[in-house]
């Protein structure tokens, strides 16, 4: 009777004592979390996973939830939202020091990151899994991590501090920051009224490039890299990438992984009108770092540079547009805990 005693205390304190802790932060305003959520939710409870939940109502509203559930002691915060929501609630882990040079202080090591995909493109989460996955499977990883040992659940990632306006505006990236055409792109989808809602990510992602493009001119642009390799020239783009994917599904630098400690900095230079429209089909595959007028390079440090008030580019991260160039960005090497499985941590 003692051992059968033992071990219904045992499985009783770790589905109650140490069971992580949940808040699902849910953005209606996500192309599909209003679908979504009604799905999780009913996985959830058939699951007998206890929850608290709460609805974003402004931009930057995913950061201070998530900052303050943590330092209440919350463990594990989920998302149902895009990449924008994931990107914001991932800033709420830490607190930015008072000093620009200051790094950031994470609230709690152990606390992680649960995706629920919700949005229109959905790209970190793309990245991770290798393709799109259904929604279920993202709410079975969120599952085992609410019943298993935390650590055994979660795989840790890079992110992107950013900063601009003087080091005044700082933020985090935990995918991929784009200026020029794609700054210009990320703005036009993030004011897609109803109708264009009803699309894919792929298509509002093309039939807003398309857009941008046309108003589009390149502009004089020196990257600095890790204070050693410098690029200057008549850019449509540059990018900082931290994922594999961005931009709905686009392959922006194939060689991309969120755990190597490094940024892999994407600069396209020369292209007409044209030339970038034939290049839009390839950057699916990746197949546009064939072109000799596209160029990455990986390092830690990258500072991105106009001269001109008219030549500043919009910073877009995560889809958030979050200030225009000047901008420099940094790595923060194993920074988050996602919750993820075995299997993501074998994906390229």
């Amino acid at each position: 009777m003692s051992d059968i005693y033992h071990s219904r205390f045992t499985i009783y304190h770790r589905r109650v004592v140490n069971q992580p802790r949940l808040l699902i932060i849910i953005n209606k305003v996500a192309a599909k979390a209003r679908h979504s959520w009604p799905i999780v939710r009913q996985q959830l409870h058939a699951a007998g996973i206890d929850f608290d939940s709460c609805e974003t109502t402004l931009p930057g509203d995913a950061t201070l939830r998530t900052r303050a559930a943590l330092k209440a002691g919350i463990t594990t915060i989920a998302i149902v939202g895009g990449d924008g929501t994931l990107s914001e609630a991932a800033e709420g882990f830490f607190e930015f020091g008072n000093q620009p040079e200051t790094l950031l202080s994470a609230i709690n090591t152990r606390a992680a990151l649960a995706i629920l995909p919700a949005g229109t493109g959905d790209d970190f989460a793309r990245g991770l899994m290798g393709r799109r996955a259904p929604l279920r499977q993202w709410a079975e990883l969120l599952i085992s991590r609410c019943r298993e040992e935390p650590e055994q659940s979660t795989r840790l990632v890079d992110l992107i501090h950013g900063a601009c306006e003087g080091n005044i505006n700082r933020f985090i990236c935990l995918n991929a920051s784009t200026m020029g055409i794609g700054g210009e792109t990320a703005a036009r989808v993030a004011a897609h009224g109803g109708f264009m809602r009803r699309f894919s990510g792929e298509a509002r992602f093309a039939a807003a490039a398309v857009c941008a493009l046309g108003a589009w001119r390149e502009r004089p642009v020196r990257v600095s890299i890790d204070e050693s390799v410098i690029i200057e020239g008549e850019m449509n783009l540059v990018a900082v990438a931290n994922g594999l994917y961005a931009g709905g599904g686009m392959m922006l630098s194939p060689t991309a992984q969120v755990d190597d400690g490094r940024l892999d900095v994407v600069t396209a230079s020369g292209f007409s009108r044209p030339a970038v429209i034939r290049e839009l089909p390839r950057i699916h595959s990746g197949g546009h770092v064939k072109n000799p007028k596209v160029r990455i390079i990986q390092g830690q440090r990258v500072r991105i540079e106009t001269f001109s008030a008219e030549d500043g580019m919009l910073i877009e991260a995560d889809g958030n547009v979050r200030g225009k160039t000047p901008v420099e960005f940094r790595i923060m090497p194993s920074a988050l805990r996602i919750v993820a499985s075995e299997v993501m941590k074998s994906v390229p």
